[in-house]
């Protein structure tokens, strides 16, 4: 069963797609699935991961962020406490309509604000599922280099254009300063699965290791051959979902 959803926040509208497997009875527990930069809830390797948390018997909430798809805001416009503050919307809007088993997933940028929004949460989200967590992002921001653009930290320009063709007010780089995921991925003590590709050149899998170490209970799943966005080798990524997915399930975590 699919439902579409506008979830309102801080003035705008979200958009958000409710997936159930059919027949299902009652409120499942539930995954609330982030997109990254640049990107949207209706992208496959989203969908993928949304279906192997569908067939591990979640229910799925995809959700397009500020500035993304087809939710409100400027793209230009959206930083990490926005994003946050997304999240944060749509976990009180599931609980609204009675889901409180819960856990936050979320690709890229996503997964960092996954990471993030969870240790804000952590009596209410159950576990985590990053998939190449951009952990990366605050610390490029305090460098000054950020998404293949070099700054002075300390002097950040009003706009940033950035290669890929697409433009950003510089208050995403203040705020990118101001977070310290370090922090999150101590707070959070539930079940954590990170999966990254090997060969991925965006977020190097050796920007994700320590944050892995610094987890209570973390399964890093390195996949061999694989990139950013899990194209290479889909039905491995699915598979890894589920099988964390299904455990949480037996160990009565969700």
């Amino acid at each position: 069963m699919e439902q579409n959803l506008i979830i309102p926040d801080d003035g705008i509208s979200l958009s958000a797609v409710l997936e159930t497997r059919d027949g299902a009875e009652g409120k499942l527990p539930l995954v609330i699935i982030l997109h990254g930069f640049g990107s949207a809830k209706n992208r496959i390797h989203t969908l993928q991961t949304a279906e192997a948390m569908r067939d591990a018997g979640f229910a799925t909430l995809r959700l397009d962020l500020f500035g993304h798809g087809e939710s409100g805001g400027e793209f230009r416009r959206h930083t990490l406490y926005k994003w946050i503050g997304n999240t944060l919307s749509a976990i009180n809007y599931v609980r609204g309509l009675g889901y409180t088993e819960l856990y936050l997933s979320g690709h890229s940028q996503g997964g960092l604000v996954a990471a993030l929004a969870g240790a804000m949460e952590p009596d209410r989200i159950r576990g985590l599922v990053l998939r190449a967590p951009a952990f990366l992002i605050p610390e490029g921001a305090r460098s000054g280099s950020l998404l293949g653009y070099t700054f002075d930290p300390d002097r950040i320009p009003d706009s940033i254009p950035l290669p890929q063709g697409v433009t950003l007010d510089g208050d995403y780089i203040r705020v990118a300063q101001a977070v310290h995921a370090e922090e999150a991925a101590d707070r959070f003590k539930g079940p954590v699965l990170i999966l990254q590709g090997k060969d991925d050149d965006v977020v190097p899998p050796e920007t994700v290791r320590p944050f892995a170490a610094r987890y209570a209970d973390c399964e890093l799943a390195e996949i061999e051959g694989e990139g950013h966005h899990f194209d290479h080798s889909p039905g491995e990524m699915a598979g890894r979902i589920r099988s964390f997915m299904e455990k949480q399930k037996k160990q009565g975590r969700a």
